[in-house]
């Protein structure tokens, strides 16, 4: 009994030893700050994008074929982000040198499909790993050095809300992502949530019952801007 006890209280450490090592911050705690340099010089990371919105990206390794595809799909889709007022980074752990050369390849490979496009976020050099570690990008059972590949969504407030790992076989969707950003602005702003397969501009669900007996006896029309489903579900008409 007494070295059971021991192996437990062995593999208890060794297990809260690799937790605090390597974290994966929680939604709804604050970012973890960062300075690295960057292809776009200096960052401070939340700080330097101020009051916006932020994602950060990580990727395994520059030049590998699917972080490729994403990156490319995140330069075409920078107006959209930017419209949205979201300020975006992307971790590699590779030295800026290296950084540099792939947004050059990636821009050529933009450019080839006739799109002019510079990419204009900024590339991480993580290579110290200690952004890695911070967010919780290297995962133990992956046997590997190489961050997996994470989207961390960070509000205005630099808090965390929300998160996805992908294994480093599968590309990231963008459309994905932004209806989430998409999403999270809506109910932050107007206190709402979204159902099942939301998309921009459909009808939203409301946290309880919108209106009184008596404020509707006020206002008849309330009746026509909200409706049912069930006793729980009361939906918000957002299109007219």
């Amino acid at each position: 009994m007494k070295q059971l006890a021991i192996t437990f209280l062995i593999l208890l450490i060794s297990t809260t030893g690799w937790s605090k090592k390597n974290p994966i911050p929680l939604i709804g705690d604050k970012a973890p700050s960062f300075t690295e340099k960057s292809t776009n010089g200096i960052l401070n990371f939340p700080e330097d994008f101020g009051t916006h919105w932020k994602i950060l990206f990580s990727h395994p390794l520059d030049f590998t074929a699917v972080c490729t595809s994403e990156l490319c799909g995140l330069a075409r889709n920078q107006e959209k982000f930017d419209s949205l007022g979201v300020k975006v980074a992307v971790v590699s752990i590779d030295e800026v040198e290296r950084h540099l050369l792939w947004k050059e390849f990636m821009e050529k490979v933009l450019n080839e499909e006739n799109e002019n496009i510079t990419i204009e976020y900024p590339i991480v050099a993580d290579l110290a790993g200690e952004v890695s570690q911070k967010y919780g990008m290297l995962h133990q059972s992956m046997n590997d050095k190489r961050d997996v590949r994470g989207v961390f969504i960070i509000d205005p407030n630099n808090i965390i809300q929300a998160i996805t790992f992908y294994p480093m076989s599968v590309g990231r969707n963008m459309d994905e992502i932004l209806r989430t950003v998409e999403a999270l602005q809506l109910t932050q702003n107007d206190n709402v949530l979204t159902p099942l397969n939301w998309q921009p501009g459909d009808d939203v669900l409301v946290p309880h019952k919108p209106y009184t007996s008596d404020e509707l006896e006020k206002n008849p029309e309330l009746k026509d801007q909200y409706y049912h489903k069930g006793e729980y579900m009361w939906f918000k008409k957002m299109r007219k």
